[in-house]
């Protein structure tokens, strides 16, 4: 048996819950509408119109949920969660172009009392039903919402919620309505509007944020350093970048290490960083983490200095009559606060004494003064053999004496 993805397990929750959001609707918004226009309310029509707005959210989000659950692909390496992030967005362009129709009529019918409707008891019965309903969808919605990280399905969870809110508050006016004051209902539309335009904006805001890359809040990124701080080996941080991508988070971040260890544990600090922080938080999909030595305004002042090929062959130049430079295993490079520092591993076997090695570590370490973007020439002697492929050879060296 086949087991499904995490994204296929997130489309079908989405998906499912989706569907059965939509049928309610449309059962909703038939009833609402009609009875609306049975019972005569303008506020109970307005809460009809509402749950359309809902029906059409949904049917975007159900289009969303397919195209922003799939893999990355060549053109969208970071994969397609902001398709969601425009749903978002749609949504809450729909819901405030709803509220300005609804405030427009509202306000019209005000100025003009004869075209205010007089709701009946059938008005009533219906905006209990709705209340009802809205409020046990909601629930719904917003627990799966919360167990798969949709914040598009949270964001049509709380259609719902206004829904019932409307509802309640077409409730009373209906009600005042039915007691003679007929502006009541037309009140209570106005209400419904300011509400719908309210739970639009804030649908559009976080999703415009997202689309402009904004970060986490100062809380997350805390949590965040936290747990960066908290591997061993690294020393510090800085640069951290976060943004999001629908219900993921993507990490960018600089660590310092020490300066002296070699690249492959440095590159192991940094794995443990990326996979610390994607197993702690699971919102964080991908983290993409820079290896520094020291601390950025300290490495700016080494970026004019030469790299290794032009190094080596300066200093080829220098000690090519030195018969131990054919003997060379490796040499390391150290570009720390603005100066160059060489290492030059030697076998133990070419001294014969400890005064021939120091004499000739005295004579590598002269040369560094020939050489303006040296800082010191460090020879270290190795008792073993070097596996590593030599950075000189004696035929590296015959060139210069052709």
């Amino acid at each position: 048996m086949i087991k499904e993805s995490s994204q296929e397990i997130r489309y079908i929750a989405i998906r499912n819950v989706t569907w059965l959001a939509i049928t309610i609707n449309i059962l909703l918004t038939v009833i609402k509408i009609v009875f609306g226009i049975i019972g005569q309310s303008q506020a109970l029509i307005a809460d009809g119109l509402h749950s359309l707005s809902d029906l059409l959210v949904g049917a975007i989000t159900l289009v969303a949920a397919k195209y922003s659950t799939q893999p990355p692909d060549l053109e969208h390496p970071y994969g397609h969660d902001r398709i969601e992030t425009l749903a978002t967005i749609a949504g809450g362009g729909l819901l405030l172009l709803m509220a300005g129709g609804l405030l427009i009529d509202a306000q019209r019918r005000l100025f003009e009392p004869e075209l205010l409707l007089q709701p009946t008891a059938i008005s009533l019965a219906a905006v209990i039903l709705s209340i009802v309903i809205k409020e046990a969808i909601y629930h719904y919605t917003i627990y799966v919402a919360n167990r798969v990280r949709s914040p598009m399905l949270r964001a049509n969870a709380w259609h719902h919620r206004s829904d019932a809110i409307s509802s309640v508050i077409v409730f009373f006016g209906v009600a005042g309505s039915m007691m003679g004051f007929l502006w009541l209902d037309a009140v209570a539309t106005i209400g419904i509007s300011f509400m719908i335009g309210y739970i639009g904006f804030s649908l559009i805001l976080p999703g415009i944020n997202e689309l402009v890359d904004r970060g986490l809040e100062k809380e997350q990124l805390i949590e965040i350093k936290e747990i960066i701080l908290s591997v061993t080996g690294v020393h510090g941080l800085h640069q951290l970048r976060t943004r999001k991508m629908g219900a993921n988070v993507l990490v960018d971040v600089h660590i310092l290490v020490d300066p002296r260890i070699s690249v492959s544990e440095s590159h192991q600090i940094g794995e443990a960083v990326r996979t610390r922080l994607m197993a702690q938080r699971e919102d964080i999909t991908d983290v993409l983490v820079h290896i520094d030595p020291e601390a950025d305004e300290k490495a700016q002042a080494t970026w004019n200095l030469p790299l290794r090929d032009e190094i080596i062959a300066r200093l080829q130049q220098h000690w090519q009559f030195l018969e131990a430079s054919g003997a060379i295993e490796q040499i390391s490079l150290y570009y720390l606060s603005g100066k160059l520092t060489v290492d030059v591993d030697l076998p133990l076997t070419i001294v014969p004494s400890l005064e021939e090695a120091q004499l000739l570590s005295q004579s590598f370490a002269e040369l560094a003064a020939l050489e303006p973007s040296i800082d010191a020439i460090n020879v270290y002697y190795r008792a073993t053999a070097y596996e590593a492929k030599r950075v000189l050879k004696q035929s590296d060296l015959q060139q210069f004496d052709n």
